[in-house]
C-alpha cells in the first residue's frame, strides 16, 4: 500500500475499516516438516500434561484415603470406647443384681 492509497478515501465509504491487503492463499503456508515438527512438539506438551493431571490426580487422591483412614480410625476407637462403657455398665449391673439376691438369701 503506498503513502497515497492509505490517505485517500476508501469508494464504499467505511473509512473507519483498515485497508486490506490482496488475497495470497499460499502466503501463509507451512512446510509439511514444520507442520510435523509442530505437532511432535504439541503431542510432547499435550503427553506431559496428562502426566502432571495424573501425577496430581494421585496425590489428591492420596490426601483424601489418609483422610479417610484417619476418620475409620477415630469411628473404630469411639465405637471400641463406647463398648468398653457399655461393657463396664453391664458388670456394674450384674454385680450389682448379684449383690441384691445374696442380701435376699441372707435375710
Amino acid at each position: 500500500m503506498s503513502a497515497l492509497t492509505a490517505l485517500s478515501l476508501r469508494k464504499n465509504g467505511k473509512q473507519w475499516h483498515t485497508p486490506r491487503g490482496a488475497f495470497r492463499p499460499t502466503s501463509n503456508l507451512t512446510s509439511y516438516a514444520s507442520r510435523i515438527s509442530a505437532q511432535k512438539s504439541a503431542a510432547a506438551t499435550k503427553c506431559k500434561e496428562r502426566e502432571m493431571k495424573a501425577d496430581k490426580e494421585e496425590e489428591r487422591q492420596r490426601r483424601i484415603q489418609g483422610i479417610k483412614d484417619r476418620r475409620a480410625a477415630k469411628e473404630e476407637k469411639e465405637r471400641y470406647e463406647k463398648m468398653a462403657e457399655r461393657m463396664h455398665r453391664k458388670r456394674v449391673e450384674r454385680v450389682r443384681r448379684r449383690e441384691k439376691r445374696n442380701k435376699l438369701l441372707k435375710s
